[in-house]
């Protein structure tokens, strides 16, 4: 017995060895990247549970599903929708104003404080790429922050059903919701990493958030106001300057969803309606901030490889 394992080759030893164990030599390198990207999107959700910031995301979330709840026990209609159909219609409103707070004040600092905290220096002395640290930190927080939106609308469509209601409107409204809140989810996360990965502070990397919030849903609409009633613009052109802020195009989105006419939009809803339509306003108001957030990731993840992992 002796002899014949002296006789075998290195070439035979190494084809036993992976004989015996099964499964290994199956294992290839998209199941190890893969085992690595989970492994490292839960230690990013573990140390998201850690944070203040997660409380912040949790509280504005509940005060807005609470406050509109409320609201839509009244005996009123929005754009003729009542009830809990009317809930989810002034959710998604209030998401467009919400979701880019919350998901700025999530990312804006990953990345800083990874690379001051030397966080970074220490994980990249391990056998761990970049990208596969930054994809585990994008999907830890999208799950954080689409996690309770999901949740709560879910429990919204669940109890319109139990509660017998005849509102036809409700699932419709709440997928249209769900689709709007994931786009600018990923947005304003792309944006939030990128303004991460940009700044050399932490304290500037909240300060490149905040501005960029007010921008989106204060200024750029007072910029917008002032320049008609200065001149008289087209209303192509106003489309356009409005369409390019990411909040704009998902409150489009929510607009054509429920009202095709896009009524409420006055002259330029009106050449919406008749130039565009309102599934392809609907399309737009999707697809540009999911773009944008695309294109914001991938300079970020760019940053993320190419730069420095301390600073």
């Amino acid at each position: 017995m002796r002899d014949s394992d002296q006789s075998m080759t290195p070439s035979n030893r190494r084809s036993a060895d992976s004989a015996a164990v099964p499964g290994e030599e199956a294992s290839g390198p998209l199941p190890s990247r893969v085992q690595r990207i989970v492994a490292l999107a839960r230690l990013e959700w573990i140390d998201s549970l850690r944070s203040r910031w997660l409380q912040f995301v949790a509280l504005v979330y509940v005060l807005v599903f609470g406050t509109f709840i409320w609201l839509g026990l009244r005996e009123s209609s929005v754009l003729g929708f009542t009830g809990l159909s009317r809930v989810v219609l002034n959710v998604a409103n209030a998401t467009v104003v919400a979701v880019p707070l919350v998901a700025l004040v999530a990312t804006c600092q990953a990345v800083a404080k990874a690379r001051t905290s030397g966080h970074l220096e220490f994980l990249f002395t391990q056998p761990v790429r970049r990208s596969d640290w930054f994809l585990g930190l994008v999907l830890s927080r999208a799950a954080v922050l689409l996690g309770p939106l999901v949740l709560m609308l879910a429990a919204t469509a669940v109890a319109g059903l139990l509660s017998g209601a005849e509102d036809t409107a409700l699932i419709p409204m709440v997928f249209h919701a769900l689709l709007v809140s994931s786009s600018l989810v990923l947005a304003y996360l792309g944006l939030g990493l990128l303004m991460s990965a940009l700044a050399q502070t932490l304290e500037r990397a909240v300060v490149l958030a905040l501005l960029t919030w007010l921008a989106s849903v204060a200024l750029h609409d007072f910029a917008l106001i002032g320049l008609l009633l200065q001149w008289r613009v087209p209303a192509p052109v106003v489309f356009t300057l409005a369409a390019v802020n990411p909040v704009e195009a998902a409150r489009l989105a929510v607009l054509a969803s429920v009202d095709p006419e896009l009524s409420v939009l006055g002259p330029v809803g009106f050449w919406i309606a008749n130039e565009l339509g309102p599934e392809l306003a609907y399309f737009f108001g999707l697809a540009w901030p999911a773009t944008v957030g695309t294109l914001a990731l991938l300079a970020a993840s760019h940053l993320v490889r190419k730069g420095d992992a301390v600073r």
